[in-house]
């Protein structure tokens, strides 16, 4: 991923109007640093089912259930920051 983008996920939409499936955390932001971190580069999703209707959906593995965006940012002309971050989710303050 190129620098100064960020990789928004999303559920799939039809799979969002069937079972209105969510991501736990609203929108999944991937930063740029993520890929070459110690994590492997792996992107991990917690999702809910929140039909009303008690529908259930059954993944299995490899089954397409996220689409992600790449979306270039800018950032403020003050932002001196000099350290490296190194992990997932909850990274931003360590």
């Amino acid at each position: 991923m190129e620098d100064n983008y960020v990789l928004k996920l999303y559920p799939r939409s039809g799979l969002g109007f069937k079972y209105r499936l969510q991501l736990n955390n609203t929108v999944g932001i991937i930063d740029s640093d993520y890929y070459y971190s110690d994590n492997e580069g792996h992107i991990f999703a917690k999702i809910t089912n929140d039909s009303n209707e008690n529908k259930e959906l059954n993944l299995k593995k490899g089954d397409a259930f996220m689409q992600g965006i790449f979306v270039e940012y800018g950032i403020t002309f003050d932002d001196d920051v000099k350290t490296i971050r190194n992990g997932g989710f909850g990274s931003t303050s360590k």
